[in-house]
């Protein structure tokens, strides 16, 4: 998808870190896989993140980067509502690879156990939000 001047969807594979917001209002930083058309965000019972989605569906999301070096500065801003959906491993080392590397032997062991523990035991799920709004904007500068 390419829109504003850029690849989105190039922009979105980075491992950037997003900002998640849920009514409340709340908002996290989180790492997060972008495919399918869709954010996927590892949380568990562990997280009030959980809670707060099954509370009430409805999340915005921004991926930033501002680069003052280099003039780069991109956004993706989208919005929808969040479905729970069952983890599984393949996407959760295709997310955590991108932030830590492909070796999960030198990952730090909170990480590691996402691939080898039961996820149901453990609760953890994915939030899978599709966009109904997906806004992208390139404010890059020259420098």
């Amino acid at each position: 998808m390419t829109t504003a001047g850029f690849d989105i969807d190039a922009f979105l594979a980075e491992p950037l870190t997003a900002r998640v917001a849920t009514n409340g209002p709340t908002i996290r930083p989180t790492w997060y896989l972008w495919e399918g058309q869709a954010f996927w965000i590892l949380t568990g019972s562990w997280a009030k993140l959980l809670g707060r989605v099954q509370a009430d569906p409805a999340l915005a999301i921004t991926v930033d980067i501002c680069q003052t070096a280099t003039g780069l500065v991109r956004q993706v801003i989208a919005r929808g509502r969040a479905e729970v959906l069952p983890f599984d491993i393949p996407r959760g080392r295709r997310k955590l690879s991108r932030y830590l590397g492909s070796d999960d032997t030198e990952w730090d062991t909170r990480f590691r156990r996402y691939l080898h523990d039961d996820p149901t035991e453990r609760g953890t799920v994915w939030l899978r939000l599709r966009p109904t709004a997906l806004t992208a904007t390139d404010l890059s500068y020259h420098v």
